[in-house]
């Protein structure tokens, strides 16, 4: 069974850091794309990021240069690192992940989610 759980999240001043952790389980990481995605208030879930099987990775290019997606396969998890946080990145974020690779748009399992918030 697929199970996802994101960590990492909290309350960070503008400029600040945070690193998501996304704890997976059930499958290998070599075999799923692993998509970063984000919720903010009244608005819809966006992707922001996606780590394919075979490591490559895609950015949206509100977050290209400031966050970076990697993954562990000793451990499978994946991160993502965000720096120069800015209080547009407030919203819920998740983790998902699909074996059809990080083109699909609907992606298969999805995790609960970590509140991000940026404010001073």
């Amino acid at each position: 069974q697929v199970n996802l759980v994101e960590s990492g999240g909290g309350w960070v001043q503008p400029g600040g850091s945070l690193r998501l952790s996304c704890a997976a389980s059930g499958f290998t990481l070599d075999d799923y794309a692993i998509g970063w995605f984000r919720q903010a208030p009244g608005k819809g879930r966006e992707g922001i990021s996606c780590i394919g099987g075979d490591g490559l990775t895609y950015y949206e290019y509100s977050v290209k240069g400031r966050f970076t997606i990697s993954r562990d396969n000793a451990t499978n998890r994946v991160y993502l690192q965000m720096n120069s946080l800015k209080p547009e990145d407030t919203a819920v974020y998740y983790c998902a992940a699909d074996s059809r690779g990080c083109s699909t748009r609907y992606f298969e399992h999805s995790g609960q989610g970590t509140q991000v918030t940026v404010s001073s």
